[in-house]
């Protein structure tokens, strides 16, 4: 038996129109120790948001009625629960689009269960990790630049105090670089830092959230102020951070 089946049992919503696809990844996950909850549309998926509380969404790109990245991007308003995009395997803007509108990951098809329950686990122990590093690992609030993040509510602050949602994987990387202010770093440590993997030649992922970081803080594309491209090299948050630790 995996030992992974000894944790306490997370919930998994799969949202997917094709009947045959789903009850194949509910007797999966099932058999590796999770619980699974079925919807073949964005209306049933609603509802079972709400009643079954799932860990993560695996979220289908085609749907009738709402897509996958309707619905995504209408989660990801109110809500940072974990997504994994399901997209086709020959359409690489699919894949931007769901990393833009907030998936914290993607996977296309077709593709093995095996692999999809290795993204389930990984996106998993991400998003109930504990903060970690440098300071950071009794904080509960790190302020930058007038803004703040909110390690436990996992949401973000603007100078005004309004919240700004955050995706998982938008969280995890503005921590990183809170952690790491005045440091570059490059796309394959960033990558490594919030995902735990390493980069292909053609992997964007890490470019798409920073425009949508950048975006969040309200920076000028061309002459952003907190997270500056650096030529050849990557990427750094400029300025002072300051870390809140609980009481």
């Amino acid at each position: 038996m995996d030992n992974e089946r000894m944790e306490p049992t997370s919930t998994i919503l799969i949202v997917d129109d094709d009947r045959d696809i789903r009850t194949l990844l509910a007797d999966y996950l099932e058999s590796n120790g999770y619980r699974a909850l079925c919807a073949p549309d964005g209306a049933a998926m609603w509802k079972l948001l709400d009643e079954g509380r799932p860990e993560l969404v695996v979220l289908d790109l085609n749907l009738p009625g709402d897509d996958g990245l309707t619905l995504c991007r209408k989660l990801r308003a109110h809500s940072t629960l974990p997504v994994i995009m399901l997209t086709a395997r020959n359409e690489p803007l699919d894949r931007i689009l769901g990393l833009e509108m907030g998936a914290d990951d993607y996977l296309p098809k077709p593709f093995e269960p095996r692999e999809l329950l290795a993204r389930i686990r990984s996106v998993l122990r991400r998003s109930n990790a504990m903060p970690t590093g440098s300071g950071a690992d009794k904080a509960q609030q790190m302020k930058f630049s007038g803004w703040t993040l909110d390690l436990t509510a996992r949401h973000l602050l603007n100078p005004d105090g309004i919240v700004i949602m955050l995706s998982g994987a938008e969280f995890r990387l503005l921590k990183v670089f809170l952690e790491h202010p005045n440091r570059v770093l490059n796309r394959d440590q960033l990558l490594n830092l919030t995902q735990g993997r390493d980069a292909d030649p053609f992997d964007r992922s890490i470019d798409i959230q920073i425009s949508r970081l950048r975006q969040k803080l309200g920076e000028d594309a061309r002459m952003p102020q907190i997270i500056k491209t650096v030529r050849n090299g990557g990427y750094v948050l400029a300025g002072q951070v300051t870390v809140e630790p609980q009481a």
